[in-house]
């Protein structure tokens, strides 16, 4: 007959919005295990197996802190009750706590202000619909031990649930039993496993996009443009599940690195910021093919997607990971794709005809490339009988650290590419993705200058000659830093000082854009010609002390170790020639 050998939580804590997936370990008659369901419709042997999810409804209530869920609440504003904001978002564990977050928690009283006025969505868009829970507290113990003559009630027949608002500071029950096909009797015993009382998914800071056309003043919301004609841009490295791991990341706390939880959160954020375009770096193959394209479709989204060759890689193909492009489908259409895959470009390289420079080089780090059409061509070219094509490139440079004539390599033969591409037609480019090289490094220094000084200290690192001649090191692409608007516009308004603060005064580039445990610093960058193309307004960034409640990123907030980049442009008009 059919047995239940195990049943296991893959995380100890379950969250609002985020599928619950046990571990069940099955056995044969035969003695084989499989961890394959066995639902009734496809029976093994006779058997199947009948899954249940209850919600105890005895617990009592207790006051958790907003931002701290493993924290009793000990106060709690009136000004969010005056002003209705979700209860929970109320309470804090200490006045520090508040302290700490009042810039977050005062925005919470402006857009209830405003939600009310336009008796709108805006607070379930921006925060996730799976924060709000009806004026529910809630509390988050260690551990739950089942009471005898505690009431449950049923929520759920499959394996698999995912809690909801009406489940927050509840246990859940799952049960687990082999079913006899023909008699409809239970074979062996019930198996059941209580979870942690359900928590909310807890609330991002808020990002705001901050104007740098000299022209504009003040902030915008997420859901507005400057104006009519102008697309935005956002660049992202998510964190791929197979890098996220305990032990790299023991401060983040198990359940918020769990791909169940990173992945609504991931979802949330993204769709969130509302992008026309949208590039992705670390994307699993499995996650683009099974999550964010099915997911990103249904919000109006086209995907293009390019995985890492395996020349190197060893692991399972699935969660080979690779970068993603996504278009809104109402704003753009697509016109071509090309692939860069830098191994094959190496091999044929004459760096590549030496055996040993080839090793070097073989790295699996690829680009994408797609041309898009805008739909929105008479209002941003300046012709209307002419198409309006714009060039988005999204790639993920080669990481190790000791490797900088790889990354400076990979760098220039991206920018090759896209110089052909910009000799056969008149387009605006954008250069976007994780490019593992800080503000002044040989790649950043090519990519914002066009060159790579002849005495730069990285060109020291070339064991094998691979870089050759320094006055190759060239591209005639006039790019700029999109972020670098921050530093170089004029202006006084109190958003834009702040984003100077945050920014490098040296480099002109941001003071990060990754921020874990062990490393600080900016590797990714959103660049445009700006002969095409101009900066209107770009996503503020994000204090590093903000970041920081939780050590470092990622964390119950913010589910990668890199913040996103978002940028608006305008197309320029073109000049006859």
């Amino acid at each position: 007959m059919l047995t239940v050998l195990r049943v296991h939580l893959p995380s100890e804590v379950p969250v609002v919005g985020c599928e619950i997936a046990p571990y069940v370990l099955l056995r044969r008659p035969d003695g084989s295990v499989l961890i394959d369901e066995v639902p009734e419709p496809a029976p093994l042997i006779g058997y199947c197996m009948k899954y249940k999810w209850y919600r105890n409804q005895g617990d009592q209530k207790t006051a958790i802190c907003s931002v701290h869920p493993t924290e009793q609440a000990t106060l709690q504003c009136l000004v969010c009750l005056k002003e209705k904001v979700p209860i929970a978002k109320s309470y804090h564990c200490t006045p520090r706590c508040l302290s700490d977050a009042w810039q977050h928690h005062r925005s919470l009283h402006d857009r209830a202000k405003k939600t009310a006025k336009e008796n709108g969505a805006e607070e379930e868009e921006l925060f996730g619909r799976f924060n709000s829970n009806n004026g529910s507290i809630s509390m988050y113990p260690t551990a739950v031990a089942e009471k005898s003559g505690e009431g449950w009630s049923e929520v759920g027949f499959s394996r698999t649930y995912t809690p909801t608002s009406d489940d927050i500071n509840h246990v859940l029950k799952f049960e687990c039993v082999a079913i006899d096909v023909e008699t409809r009797k239970h074979v062996g015993n019930v198996n059941a496993i209580l979870t942690s009382r359900v928590i909310p998914a807890p609330s991002p800071t808020p990002r705001h996009m901050i104007p740098v056309n000299v022209a504009l003043s003040g902030q915008l919301d997420l859901d507005g443009r400057i104006a009519s004609g102008t697309f935005s841009v956002l660049s992202y490295n998510i964190l791929s599940d197979a890098y996220a791991t305990n032990e790299v990341y023991s401060y983040c706390p198990t359940w918020a690195l769990s791909w169940p939880y990173r992945r609504q959160n991931l979802l949330r954020e993204i769709i969130g910021y509302q992008a026309d375009i949208v590039c992705l770096q670390e994307v699993q193959s499995d996650h683009f093919e099974e999550f964010f394209a099915p997911e990103l479709d249904k919000h109006g989204y086209q995907a293009l997607y390019k995985k890492k060759t395996s020349e190197v890689y060893g692991g399972n193909p699935n969660t080979l990971d690779g970068c993603a492009t996504f278009f809104r489908r109402d704003r753009f259409s697509h016109v071509k794709k090309y692939e860069v895959e830098f191994n094959k470009a190496a091999q044929s390289s004459s760096a590549g005809q030496k055996k040993v420079a080839l090793s070097r080089l073989i790295k699996d780090n690829i680009a994408l490339i797609v041309v898009l059409e805008a739909k929105f061509t008479s209002r941003v070219s300046g012709n209307p009988g002419k198409r309006q094509l714009i060039c988005v490139a999204n790639t993920h440079v080669n990481v190790h650290h000791e490797h900088k004539d790889v990354k400076l390599w990979q760098v220039h033969t991206l920018l090759k590419g896209l110089e052909k591409i910009a000799v056969s037609a008149d387009i605006p480019m954008l250069v976007c993705g994780d490019f593992n090289s800080v503000p002044g490094s040989a790649p950043h220094a090519l990519l914002a200058n066009g060159k790579v000084g002849p005495l730069h200290p990285d060109l020291a690192v070339d064991p094998l000659g691979i870089l050759r001649s320094t006055s190759n090191l060239t591209h005639q692409l006039p790019l700029v830093s999109a972020y670098s608007s921050f530093a170089r516009m004029a202006g006084v308004s109190p958003g834009l000082e702040q984003q100077r603060r945050r920014m490098d005064a040296l480099t002109l580039e941001p003071l990060f854009t990754n921020c874990s445990r062990d490393f600080v610093g900016t590797v990714d960058y959103i660049f445009y010609t700006a002969d095409s193309l101009s900066v209107e307004s770009l996503l503020e960034l994000l204090d590093e002390e903000n970041l920081r409640k939780h050590t470092a990123i990622p964390s119950p907030e913010w589910s990668s170790d890199h913040i996103a980049l978002l940028a608006e442009f305008r197309c320029k008009p073109r000049i006859r020639r």
